[in-house]
C-alpha cells in the first residue's frame, strides 16, 4: 500500500512539472488554448493508465512521445476539418493566449530593458508559431524540454538524423528572425 501511494506522489510530481510546459508546446501546434488543454490531460491520463510503473528516468520521454502522438492525430484530424471549412466562410473565435510565459518582472530591472524583453518575447512566441509543425515540435522538445536526440526521435516518431535536421533548421530560422535582438 506504501509502495503504491509513492508511485502516485512521484507520477503527480512529475506530472506538475510537465504540465505548463507540455501545455506551450501543444498550444504551438494547436493555436488553440482549449485543444492544447484537452490533449495534454489526454496525454497524461495515456501516461498515468499505461506507465505508471516506469521508473522516473523514463517517464519524461514517455510522457512527450504519447503528447506528439496525441498532436499528430490532432493535425490528421484537423487537415480534413479543413478541407470542409475552406468552402464556407465564418470567423472563428482565435483563443490565442500567450504562449510562452515571460520571466517574472525583475524590480531592479531598467525598463527599457523590461520592455526589450517583452518585446522579443512577444516575437519569438510568433516566430515559432510560424515555423513548420515539425521544426517547432523538434525545437521545443530539445531547447525546452531538454531531450536528447535519440528521446526526440522517439518522441516524434522519426529519425535522429530527422531530427537534427529539424532542430538545425528551426535554429537557422530563429537566429534569422530574431537577429535584431542579439
Amino acid at each position: 500500500m506504501g509502495h503504491d501511494r509513492e508511485n502516485e506522489q512521484r507520477l503527480q510530481r512529475f506530472l506538475a512539472g510537465v504540465e505548463g510546459r507540455a501545455f506551450r508546446i501543444a498550444q504551438f501546434a494547436t493555436r488553440n488554448r482549449d485543444d492544447a488543454l484537452e490533449l495534454v490531460q489526454e496525454a497524461m491520463m495515456k501516461l498515468v493508465q499505461n506507465y505508471a510503473g516506469r521508473g522516473d528516468d523514463e517517464l519524461n520521454a514517455l510522457f512527450h512521445s504519447i503528447l506528439q502522438s496525441r498532436l499528430r492525430d490532432w493535425q490528421r484530424r484537423q487537415s480534413v476539418r479543413n478541407r470542409f471549412r475552406s468552402w464556407f466562410t465564418w470567423d472563428e473565435d482565435s483563443d490565442e493566449g500567450d504562449a510562452l510565459e515571460q520571466s517574472p518582472a525583475n524590480s531592479d530591472c531598467e525598463p527599457a530593458f523590461r520592455l526589450e524583453n517583452d518585446q522579443f518575447m512577444h516575437r519569438l512566441n510568433h516566430e515559432l508559431g510560424e515555423l513548420p509543425y515539425r521544426q517547432q515540435q523538434v525545437f521545443l522538445l530539445r531547447v525546452w524540454e531538454g531531450l536528447d536526440i535519440a528521446q526526440t526521435a522517439a518522441a516524434m516518431q522519426c529519425s535522429e538524423s530527422s531530427v537534427k535536421t529539424h532542430h538545425a533548421r528551426a535554429l537557422h530560422k530563429l537566429q534569422e528572425q530574431l537577429e535584431e535582438y542579439r
